[in-house]
């Protein structure tokens, strides 16, 4: 079978299981199954070139196949078809997960980063580029992959940064990021250096006392799905972790709420908060921060302009 004929067969295969993007996601499982790109697949369809053949010639480059597959290119291929098929998420298949400028682990039990998150990234750090702050302190509350605190960590050259995950297997994905972004990177001293993994309730008025007051800039993407919303997607609903997901409450606002007084007493006068919410969120967060020590609030919308996260800045004056 060449690769065209594959990926029209495995493409009519998870149409049927109910994926969205079934084209796409075949191309990418064989392009993992074959150690090549997307590209390579494309390129590989038009010449009609077989499987074999495909897996052959990046192999003879030096590239690595999946290596949580075992067999021939086209067992490795239909293993995961099948695990696809069965609405496992396509990053657990391919054990990793694209966030800005980094290239994440993921697996069973953490939360796999979503491109929207990337928004709540990028208006911190324009808000810092803004602020001229030198050295600023940053807090990843709900820190799941790593995806926030490490972008913020390697694109800012000078930041230190907090991350604060609860659960123990979710801060080992994030552990084993730090310490591959970092590594590669080489922006620090490593883990320890720039960049501090805490494992604690982000909720909680211990967790990070000693930074209260001092901190420029807190980014998080906390659970916030409500708890009356049980989502559809089956790779959303049986495979994120709920401890990441559910937001504590039928309206989903009870941990934002949380967070938001954490974040209250962590920032320094003047300092900012940005927080991913559900799109049913905005007007009650941005009223909540009003109300607890916040003195301007407005919400962040996302590509399809709708109502994504929380900006809000710390009162200049402390109680």
């Amino acid at each position: 079978m060449n690769v065209e004929q594959a990926i029209r067969r495995a493409a009519a295969t998870l149409r049927d299981a109910g994926v969205d993007t079934p084209e796409h996601d075949a191309k990418l499982l064989l392009a993992e199954a074959c150690g090549c790109s997307l590209s390579d697949v494309d390129k590989a369809m038009l010449l009609g070139k077989s499987i074999a053949a495909l897996a052959e010639e990046h192999s003879a480059e030096g590239v690595s196949p999946a290596p949580s597959v075992e067999g021939v290119p086209e067992r490795r291929f239909d293993a995961m078809l099948a695990r696809r098929a069965a609405r496992e998420p396509l990053q657990y298949i391919v054990g990793h997960a694209p966030f800005r400028y980094l290239d994440l682990a993921v697996g069973p039990g953490v939360f796999i980063p979503r491109p929207e998150t990337e928004l709540v990234v990028q208006e911190g750090l324009d808000w810092l580029a803004v602020q001229r702050i030198t050295a600023p302190r940053v807090v990843d509350l709900c820190a799941g992959s790593g995806a926030i605190g490490l972008s913020i960590v390697t694109e800012t050259a000078d930041a230190e940064v907090w991350a604060v995950e609860l659960s123990e297997r979710t801060a080992a994905w994030t552990r084993r990021n730090a310490e591959a972004v970092l590594g590669t990177a080489r922006t620090g001293s490593g883990i320890d250096g720039r960049y501090h993994l805490v494992l604690g309730d982000a909720t909680d008025p211990d967790t990070l006392a000693e930074l209260d007051g001092t901190v420029d800039l807190v980014v998080t993407n906390p659970p916030y799905v409500p708890e009356s919303e049980i989502p559809e997607q089956p790779e959303v609903r049986d495979h994120d972790p709920q401890l990441a997901l559910y937001g504590g409450s039928p309206d989903g606002l009870l941990i934002p709420g949380r967070i938001i007084d954490r974040a209250a007493a962590l920032l320094r006068p003047g300092g900012l908060l940005v927080m991913e919410h559900d799109i049913s969120q905005g007007a009650a967060l941005v009223a909540y921060a009003q109300a607890h020590g916040f003195n301007h609030a407005r919400t962040g919308r996302d590509w399809t302009a709708r109502p994504r996260y929380l900006v809000a800045r710390r009162d200049d004056y402390c109680a």
